[in-house]
């Protein structure tokens, strides 16, 4: 079976804990131990979140050298890409037999320049302030921020991914029985120039779900695997009405809300994969992954 897993940057990173290194290593090497579980027999696409690690990095650049120095929002992707991709082909090399080998790709997508996205910034980054941090942090700094939880975070335009580039060392890197992490933080965003000749990077972060949907289906996986803090996709969440739905179609999803920030775009993705392919997408924890390729775990969601 060719899997695409899709790590989560809170699964990455929980939330609530200390930005270190030292968590994020811890993480990543329980997540490659669960992924291990699916190596044999398999073929495995791996991309993850980058939404902490990148909302870090800005902050760093920022505070450094000021806005106007700071890295645009695409090198950060590549940065934190590259830096997460290491930590996890690291990780998964030390789990995996000798003969099964990793690879990291940087990945470029396309956008379009003109996505309504860009005047609509949705995608939370970075780690959750106070009020008191934001005023702190605002002046030099042409920054939004959005409710989350009782705090806020730094949200960043995420436009639609149109098209992952450099398909072909993906496919034959699979077609080699090489465990691929690719696309990860959804990628690189690149938009066309107005001539149509050259690309250049723009200031986004695409949404890892979205993206790894599309790739999911252009790589023609059997499962989109998405691998959260939490255990399913819950109707009412938080409310005295919360259900878990653990068998559910895209029709019946796709007439639920869900919050835009956090379990919405997972919805959608998975959604948009099973329309397009018919077949399986699955939500859910990551501590369950076997239960969940087996369905028996997390939301499973088919036509």
């Amino acid at each position: 079976m060719r899997i695409l897993i899709a790590l989560g940057g809170n699964a990455l990173l929980r939330r609530g804990e200390p930005m270190t290194m030292q968590h994020q290593i811890a993480n990543i090497r329980r997540a490659a131990l669960q992924i291990a579980r699916l190596a044999d027999g398999n073929q495995l696409i791996v991309a993850h979140g980058n939404g902490p690690q990148v909302g870090l990095l800005a902050l760093q650049a920022a505070a450094v050298g000021g806005a106007a120095s700071a890295a645009p929002l695409d090198v950060l992707d590549a940065e934190s890409e590259g830096m997460i991709g290491y930590l996890l082909e690291q990780e998964l090399a030390n789990t995996l037999p000798a003969q099964r080998h990793v690879a990291t790709l940087l990945t470029r997508v396309e956008v379009n320049a003109r996505d309504p996205a860009f005047q609509h910034p949705t995608k939370p980054i970075g780690p959750v302030y106070t009020q008191a941090d934001v005023q702190r942090l605002t002046p030099g700094n042409d920054w939004t921020f959005a409710p989350d939880g009782n705090g806020l975070r730094r949200v960043v335009a995420s436009p639609q991914p149109q098209r992952i580039m450099a398909l072909q060392p993906i496919e034959w890197l699979l077609e080699h029985d090489v465990v691929v992490i690719a696309a990860g933080g959804g990628g690189i965003p690149v938009a066309v120039s107005a001539d149509g000749r050259t690309r250049h990077g723009i200031e986004a972060v695409i949404d890892k779900d979205l993206c790894s949907a599309l790739l999911a289906t252009d790589v023609s996986a059997d499962l989109l695997l998405i691998a959260t803090d939490v255990d399913a996709v819950y109707a009412d969440w938080h409310m005295s009405t919360e259900q878990v739905l653990t068998e559910v179609s895209v029709a019946m999803l796709r007439e639920m809300s869900f919050p835009a920030g956090t379990m919405g775009p997972k919805v959608r993705a998975a959604c948009d994969f099973v329309a397009r392919t018919g077949k399986r997408a699955v939500i859910g924890s990551l501590d369950r992954i076997e239960a969940m390729v087996a369905g028996t775990a997390g939301t499973q969601i088919t036509r």
